[in-house]
C-alpha cells in the first residue's frame, strides 16, 4: 500500500484514499496509479490525520460510514487544521441530510456507491483543479501581503485613502499633511508595492480584502 510521506516535498498532488473495506482501497489505487495519479491509502480516519501535511496539495477521496470515525470527521478535523483540501465522500447510500451538511462544510462532491470509475475521475480531475486555483491565488495574496508588510504607518494611511478614489489634495487634507508629501508617499507606496499603475495598486489592495 502507497503511504505518502508527512510532506510532499515534490509539491504533486496526492489524492488521499480513506476506506476501511481493502479490496475498495486497492481498486480505487489501482485506478488512481493506471491513470498516472499520485495516491496513497489508509484504513482509518487515524491513520490518516497522523500523515496527512497542513498543507498537502492534492485532495480527499473518503468513505462516509467507517468503523471508529466517519468521512465528518475528517472533513472536521481538516477544517480544524486550517486544511482546505478538497473532500470528496464516497457513499453506499444517499442520505441527503448528510450529503447537505459536508457539501456546506466544503465538501467538493457526493459520490454515491456503485459508481462509473469516470465519474470519480471526473470528480478528482476537478477537485484538484479547484486545489491547484487556490492555492495560486493564496500564494499571490501572500506575496502581496508582505509588500504591504513593507510599508509604513503613514505609507498605509496614505494607500488607504488613494485607493478609494482621493486626489493628492483631498488626502493631504484628510491626514493634514502637505500635497508634496502626499505625492512622495504616493510614490513610495508605488514602489514599494510594485505597482505600475493606480488601478494594478487598486486591484492588489483588492485581492487581499477577498476571502
Amino acid at each position: 500500500m502507497d503511504i505518502a510521506p508527512k510532506t510532499n516535498i515534490s509539491g504533486e498532488p496526492t489524492i488521499y484514499v480513506i476506506d476501511h473495506d481493502k479490496e475498495m482501497r486497492e481498486s480505487l489505487l489501482d485506478l488512481f496509479v493506471v491513470t498516472n495519479k499520485r495516491a496513497s491509502a489508509y484504513s482509518c480516519v487515524h491513520e490518516f490525520l497522523s500523515v496527512i501535511g497542513s498543507n498537502a496539495p492534492g485532495c480527499v477521496v473518503v468513505d462516509l460510514l467507517m468503523p471508529g470515525g466517519t468521512g465528518l470527521d475528517v472533513q472536521n478535523e481538516l477544517i480544524t487544521m486550517g486544511n482546505r483540501i478538497p473532500v470528496i465522500f464516497l457513499t453506499g447510500y444517499a442520505d441527503v441530510r448528510t450529503c447537505v451538511r459536508a457539501m456546506k462544510a466544503g465538501a467538493t462532491d457526493f459520490i454515491t456507491k456503485p459508481f462509473v470509475n469516470q465519474e470519480l475521475l471526473d470528480a478528482v480531475d476537478h477537485a484538484i483543479h479547484m486545489d491547484s486555483q487556490r492555492r495560486k491565488v493564496e500564494a499571490e495574496r501572500d506575496e502581496i501581503q508582505k509588500l504591504l508588510n513593507t510599508l509604513t504607518p503613514r505609507e498605509n494611511e496614505v494607500l488607504s485613502a488613494v485607493v478609494t478614489g482621493l486626489m493628492n489634495k483631498q488626502v493631504a487634507y484628510q491626514l493634514g499633511i502637505s500635497e508634496m508629501t502626499v505625492k512622495l508617499h504616493r510614490m513610495s507606496v508605488m514602489r514599494k508595492m510594485e505597482a505600475r499603475s493606480l488601478a494594478e495598486l487598486v486591484r492588489k489592495v483588492e485581492k487581499l480584502r477577498k476571502n
